[in-house]
C-alpha cells in the first residue's frame, strides 16, 4: 500500500494496536516480517500508520500472535478496510489535524462521554457562542480562520441529528453554565439550546452545581468515545501542548472510574433541567 503522508488518528490508533499485539507474542518487528514477506521497515510502517494493511495480512498477522479475541481482531479489520471519506475530509489542509481526528472519532464512536467545567461541550454549543470562545484566542485568528472554525464545530452536530443518533452524556459543571463568554443574549440562547436538546432521547444532561458536596475533580474535563468494544475506547483531552488522544488500557481505566464518580456527584437529568431552566430565568 502506498505510504501516507498525513495518517489519521483512528489509522495510528490501528498500528498503535497491531504493534501492542506483536509485544504481548514477545516477538520483534524483524521476526514478523518474514511472515508477511516484508522487511522490518515496512511492518514499523505498518505499526506507525505510514503504511496502512489489508484485512488478509491483519488476519495473518492476528494468528501469528496467537490473538484469539474474534470480535477485537473483526474490529481491527474494519478499521483497516475503513474507506470512509466523511464531510471532515473538507477541512484537510484548512485546518489542524486534530479538529479532522476528532471528528472522525466522534463519527465511528458507539456512545460520547462528556465532563465539562469551564466551557459548554462542543457538541452543544450555538453558533455564537462558539464564535465568541474562538474570537478571545490568542494570538487571535484571522477572521476566515475563525469563522471556519466555528463552521467546523457545528458541523460535527451531525452525529447527534442523525437517523440513528450517537447516545451522548455531558456532565456540565455550573461554572460552564453561569460564564459570560459573550453578552446575555448569547447566553440565554445556550442555554435555551441546551434545554432543547436535554429532551433527545439519545441526549443526557446533568449538572453539578456550586454548592453541591462531594466535588473535587476540578480537572476532570474530558471527553470519553466508546469503540467498537471497551478495549477500543479513546479519551480526549485538551492539553498544554495541543490535543492528545489517549487509548492505553490503564489510562481508559482510569477515566471511566473518573467518569462515574463525576456522573455520581452530579443532579439527575430531570434535576438538571429544572437547575437550567432557573438559570435561563435570571438572565
Amino acid at each position: 500500500m502506498p505510504a501516507r503522508r498525513h495518517p489519521t488518528a483512528r489509522q495510528g490508533r490501528l498500528g498503535t494496536e497491531l504493534r501492542k499485539l506483536r509485544e504481548a507474542a514477545g516477538l520483534k518487528a524483524t521476526e514478523v516480517a518474514s511472515l508477511l514477506g516484508a522487511s522490518s521497515v515496512q511492518m514499523s510502517q505498518i505499526e506507525s500508520a505510514i503504511s496502512g494493511v489489508s484485512e488478509q495480512r491483519l488476519r495473518r498477522l492476528a494468528a501469528h500472535y496467537a490473538c484469539t479475541d474474534d470480535a477485537f481482531i473483526d474490529a481491527l479489520a474494519a478499521m483497516a478496510t475503513d474507506r470512509t471519506r466523511g464531510w471532515w475530509a473538507g477541512y484537510r489542509t484548512l485546518l489542524p489535524a486534530p479538529f479532522l481526528d476528532l471528528a472522525e472519532l466522534e463519527h465511528h464512536a458507539t456512545f460520547l462521554q462528556e465532563v465539562a467545567l469551564p466551557y459548554i461541550p462542543g457538541l452543544l454549543q450555538t453558533e455564537d457562542y462558539a464564535r465568541a470562545v474562538y474570537s478571545f484566542r490568542v494570538p487571535e485568528l484571522p477572521k476566515p480562520e475563525l469563522e471556519l472554525r466555528v463552521r467546523h464545530r457545528m458541523q460535527r452536530k451531525v452525529i447527534l441529528k442523525e437517523p440513528t443518533p450517537v447516545p451522548y452524556e455531558a456532565v456540565i459543571h455550573e461554572t460552564a453554565l453561569r460564564i459570560r463568554v459573550s453578552d446575555r443574549n448569547t447566553s440565554r440562547a445556550q442555554l435555551a439550546g441546551l434545554l432543547e436538546l436535554s429532551e433527545e432521547q439519545h441526549i443526557t444532561l446533568r449538572v453539578i452545581p456550586f454548592d453541591l458536596d462531594g466535588f473535587a475533580g476540578a480537572t476532570s474535563t474530558m471527553k470519553y468515545a466508546g469503540g467498537a468494544m471497551p478495549r477500543l475506547d479513546t479519551v480526549v483531552r485538551d492539553a498544554p501542548h495541543g490535543t492528545a488522544f489517549i487509548d492505553s488500557e490503564d489510562q481508559l481505566d482510569a477515566f471511566r472510574t473518573l467518569f462515574r464518580k463525576v456522573e455520581a456527584v452530579s443532579l439527575p437529568p430531570d434535576q438538571s433541567r429544572d437547575f437550567i431552566h432557573r438559570l435561563a430565568k435570571e438572565l
